[in-house]
């Protein structure tokens, strides 16, 4: 009973209230769209739109001398006004989409643009409409008047219209505010009623979203070797294919078949394709000239680079073999026709992965370019030999979606696995006579720093060396020698104990050597056949 929005009209298709805020502010924004005011009236508070008619009719001689000057008219300056006014709102008629709209005034001394953005939803073309009239109201604003009136005009309320005749020519002022004393004084904007009935904007044809259709998602991990210092190195690459690429990936993992909990969520889109031919085995530590990697790329290019940047560890690819995964570099990489590209200029078995090698890999082979846009999947250390129940897709859609990717997988900490060593003594170098046999090698190291020219001795990841030594008869382990260093002696009585008699010159020993690490055991083995 006591607020009356009987003289207000309209609807609000939307607006958002994002903060703590009083309701007067909530209403203060919608009185400035709409033009509508709110004043108090005998005990009510009434709302009230703007462009109503005129309530009295006044000329200077029905004023009366107050506190002030009887009569005032200010004209602002024009500079302080805006030329171009625009606002920023959200599409009613789409997804909230952002729209702007724009008022111009076609001449004026002034070069200011004003902006705003506002919180409601709304058809373009209202808010177009909505930004012309506040234009135009501050330019016709721009003239204000103050004069007292007899205290017969306590009638006049504020937000009243008063046509006012002066000077030969009669105008419309809106009472802003009003105080009694001896006589009613009044604060006056002008106004114009054509302002408020000004036509809507052009309609701006709405063009609603497709419903977005997500595929299923192909979810896999690569347990590969630590490629960055910034990385852990026992935790396994994560990777996601699918078309259209739903934007944002969410892995999900549980030791059992259901409870699966969210373990990250990545946008990076991989490149990655496959095999359009078999490759061959190739060399290790030199340029593999003899193959070549044609690829058939689903997502992304390939392009080639120079020794210096191969080197520097650019072009890293990795491509699944039935033993795991290999991984090469490729310096070369020529485009022969749309997505099909032809890879030469090969480094193979990089990061101590030789023992993923094949000697022929079908076409239809996994592909993939190791880069930042492969993640890895921050797992603890605790949960490596663990089967664990994974499952990627979406990030949009719940863990139960068809479109997500549900497979089991056990990390094995391929980053902490020794890589194999290198340079092993041929004794029918060194003039082996029989007897004591002392089988010498080189020692290769995970650590990243490894690579480095500058260290006087090959950094080790491991706090200690420990390495087995398996006598080899074909298939099967004879014996297996423990060393502290990279050395082991293979002592005559050893031989004959393994052979029936020491061996002799001549003939070949078979030997496979590891290094072991304090976490995952043995390392990856050198298998070499020894000329005596």
């Amino acid at each position: 009973s006591r607020i009356d929005v009987s003289g207000l009209w309209g609807a609000v298709e939307g607006l958002a209230i994002s903060a703590v805020e009083s309701p007067r502010g909530s209403i203060a924004l919608l009185g400035h769209l709409f033009g509508f005011d709110a004043v108090e009236s005998e005990g009510v508070i009434r709302f009230v739109m703007r462009g109503a008619a005129p309530v009295a009719t006044l000329s200077t001689s029905d004023l009366v001398a107050g506190s002030g000057e009887p009569f005032e008219l200010v004209r602002g300056q024009e500079t302080e006004l805006p030329r171009v006014l625009k606002w920023q709102v959200s599409r009613s008629d789409e997804e909230y989409d952002l729209a702007s709209v724009e008022a111009r005034r076609g001449v004026a001394d002034s070069a200011r643009t004003e902006t705003g953005s506002f919180p409601v939803a709304v058809p373009p073309e209202e808010a177009e409409r909505w930004c012309r009239r506040s234009l135009q109201e501050r330019w016709i604003g721009r003239e204000r008047a103050s004069f007292s009136v007899p205290p017969s005009r306590l009638a006049i309320d504020p937000a009243d219209v008063i046509a006012l005749s002066h000077d030969g020519r009669t105008l419309l002022y809106r009472v802003e505010a009003a105080g009694d004393g001896t006589a009613r004084r009044f604060d006056l904007v002008r106004v114009d009623r054509e302002v408020y009935d000004l036509p809507p904007g052009p309609v701006r044809a709405s063009a609603l979203a497709r419903p977005v259709v997500l595929g299923s998602v192909d979810g896999f991990l690569m347990d590969l070797p630590q490629l960055r210092e910034s990385e852990a190195a026992h935790q396994p690459l994560v990777a996601a294919v699918a078309s259209p690429w739903p934007g944002k990936i969410a892995v999900y993992r549980s030791p059992e078949v259901d409870g699966f909990a969210l373990l990250q969520t990545f946008r990076g889109r991989i490149r990655h394709g496959v095999l359009a031919a078999a490759l061959g085995a190739g060399p290790l530590g030199l340029f593999d000239l003899g193959n070549e990697i044609l690829v058939d790329m689903v997502h992304g290019k390939l392009a080639s680079v120079s020794d210096t940047g191969l080197f520097g560890g650019a072009n890293v690819f990795a491509v699944e073999t039935p033993a795991g995964w290999e991984i090469l570099q490729a310096a070369t990489a020529t485009l022969v026709s749309p997505g099909r590209y032809r890879l030469t200029r090969l480094l193979r078995g990089q990061y101590g992965t030789e023992d993923g090698m094949v000697a022929s890999l079908a076409a239809g082979a996994r592909f993939c370019v190791i880069d930042s846009t492969v993640q890895r999947a921050p797992i603890p250390l605790s949960e490596l030999g663990l089967r664990i129940n994974w499952r990627v897709g979406p990030a949009a859609l719940p863990v139960a979606d068809d479109t997500f990717d549900g497979f089991a997988f056990t990390a094995r900490g391929r980053g902490l696995k020794s890589w194999s060593p290198a340079h092993l003594e041929d004794p029918s170098r060194t003039g082996y006579a029989g007897g004591n046999l002392t089988l010498r090698w080189k020692r290769r190291d995970r650590a990243l720093l490894a690579d480095s020219w500058e260290t006087q001795d090959v950094p080790m990841a491991e706090a200690s060396q420990a390495w087995e030594v398996d006598i080899m008869s074909g298939a099967s382990v004879l014996r297996t020698l423990e060393a502290a260093t990279t050395e082991v002696l293979y002592s005559a009585a050893q031989q004959a104990a393994d052979w029936g008699s020491a061996l002799a010159p001549g003939g070949t020993l078979k030997v496979r050597i590891v290094q072991l690490s304090a976490v995952v055991g043995r390392g990856v083995p050198l298998i070499v056949t020894l000329n005596l």
